[in-house]
Parts: structure tokens; sequence; C-alpha cells
């Protein structure tokens, strides 16, 4: 492996977790232990803060600098971090023209091979029909809840257009982001329920109140929760069940909606997804046009045998006259 090469993997391998003994890195880079004590000394001079760790092996850790040093990505790294600065726009994290400003230092850096495989890469952000126009949130906004998120700190804030009204005190514990919008998961102190709050309505008070025990949101699963309450309904569906598609994962997944795609084998899959009753959910598992297997509950399979019934009585009175 060529030096450059390999002062790009250690720092790679440093940068994937807290602590590394020597002796592991040595063999990872298929290097000995002085080389890699050497290479350690060259990305010290780079500007990079490794501290060194005792303990039988003794060993290296990556801490956090002062000043951002020259940051070294492989092929993949480079590629990842410049597509993610040119869809970073769609988020509304009110961090469009910096984005832009990056991925304009990034590109010019980049090798002539990087550059026009990025170059290839034309992407469009597209609004599904009916799905809210996006929102941009003020970047110090979010930063400021996701502090009082890490720090369990209890938040004050006003929300909406303003108006009289004392400021809002809730717990927060975690930032969402759909289709271009900001929420905030957080448990209300003064209703004494869940609310998903729009980040861009919210105007913190500072300081925040005290700290606070985390809860858990309801389900355990905030993907769920928070997909549930853009719904408009609780926590889980009040009819679930499960069928045997016999259908690749991959023709499944994009038509599923809320429900859970698992791959059975490379023909076959399990769904499992929730409606407002059970013909309804048969009726949703029937839109697939393939051979399919109840899985659960009994009463999928009586909504089923219903809903057969129905359409059959529809097929022998023909049309209307």
């Amino acid at each position: 492996m060529a030096p450059t090469s390999r002062l790009l993997t250690l720092l790679s391998l440093l940068q994937a977790r807290r602590d590394w003994p020597g002796s592991v890195l040595a063999s990872r880079l298929g290097i000995s232990d002085r080389t890699v004590r050497r290479d350690i000394d060259r990305l010290r001079e780079m500007g990079y803060r490794i501290s060194s760790t005792l303990g039988p092996d003794g060993g290296y850790r990556l801490d956090a600098g002062e000043e951002l040093p020259p940051l070294l990505f492989d092929d993949d790294q480079a590629l990842a971090v410049a597509i993610a600065l040119r869809t970073a726009p769609s988020l509304g994290a009110g961090i469009g023209e910096a984005a832009a400003r990056a991925l304009g230092t990034v590109r010019q850096v980049m090798p002539s091979r990087l550059r026009h495989r990025l170059d290839a890469l034309e992407v469009t952000t597209v609004t599904r029909p009916g799905a809210a126009a996006s929102t941009e949130v003020p970047l110090d906004v979010l930063v400021t809840l996701a502090q009082a998120i890490r720090d369990r700190h209890t938040l004050r804030f006003d929300y909406g257009d303003g108006d009289d009204r004392p400021p809002r005190r809730a717990e927060p514990h975690h930032l969402v982001t759909s289709d271009g919008r900001w929420y905030l998961v957080a448990w209300d102190l003064d209703r004494d329920d869940w609310r998903t709050y729009r980040v861009d309505r919210i105007r913190p008070r500072i300081p925040h109140g005290p700290t606070f025990s985390p809860r858990t949101v309801p389900g355990g699963d905030v993907d769920a929760f928070v997909s549930a309450r853009f719904r408009g309904g609780d926590a889980t569906w009040p009819c679930r069940g499960t069928v045997l598609l016999h259908l690749p994962a991959r023709d499944v997944r994009p038509f599923a909606g809320d429900g859970t795609v698992t791959e059975v084998d490379a023909h076959r899959c399990t769904l499992e997804a929730g409606s407002w009753s059970w013909e309804a959910l048969a009726a949703a598992f029937g839109r697939f046009e393939a051979p399919m297997e109840v899985v659960g509950p009994p009463e999928l399979s009586a909504a089923f045998a219903s809903l057969a019934e129905r359409l059959a009585r529809v097929a022998v009175a023909g049309p209307a006259s």
C-alpha cells in the first residue's frame, strides 16, 4: 500500500472508533508497529490531534482540535460528502447557501476522475403530490433544539405567529425531518402528553428550563409514532395484519406505505400493515395483484372472505342500468 493511501486508511480507522491499540492498527494495515508510530507522527504534523493511550498494548485516540485540519477522504467518502452537500437544500435546514459553497470547495480539489463521476449525477428534488411545501428552518434553531435534546434541558419556547400566551414548556426528545419539513417530538408539560411541533414555528427562549429524565416515546419507535401522527391516528392502526406475498421485496417496498416489508427469499416477502378496518386492510393487500397467503391474524382471513363475497356479488350484478 502506498504511503498516501495508507495514511487515508489509518485516518479512517481512527475516525471509526474511539481507541485503537497500536498492534491492531499495524495488523489492519499490514505494517510494523514502528511504521504505525511514524504515520501517526505524520498525521500530527498535518494538524490532527492524536493522543497516545496507556495500557498493555498501548494505542491511539483521535481527539477534537481547536481548528479544522486538512480533511483526507478516500474516493467513496469524497463522493458521499459531495452528494450529501448537493441534496442538502432539500432538507430545509437553512444551509443551502453554505452547502453550495462547501460543495464548490470539495469539487475544486477533487481528482478529475471523481469530478467526472460527480458531475454525471444530476439530482432534482420533487415534492410528492399532496405533500406540504417545504419550509426553511434557521440553522441556529435546529442547533439549539439538538443541544437541548442532548443535554436533556426542558425547552421554553413561543409557538406560532406570536401571541400573549405564556411560553410553551416541553421535554424535547427527537428531531424528525420529512418531505422538507422539520418536527420536534416532545413531552408537553402543560398538556401532559406527547406533541409533534413544526420547528419552523418554534422560537426558543433562553435560558432553558431544568434538566429532565427522558421518557420513552409510545411504542418505542419514533418513526412509527410520528408516521401515525401524520396520518391523524394513534400510535398504531386499530387493525394490523401480515400476508406472505409472492413478489420480490424490492417490488413491494415502493408501494408499502408505512407497512413493513421483510424478504423471505428472492421471490417472496412478507408485508405487515395496518388500516382502520379489516376489510380495508384486505383490500389494501389485494392491490398487489399477486398470489398471497395470510400469516395472521384470523380476523384478516375472515376479512378476505367477506370482501371476496361482496365483490363477487358486484360482479354477478353487472353494470347498473
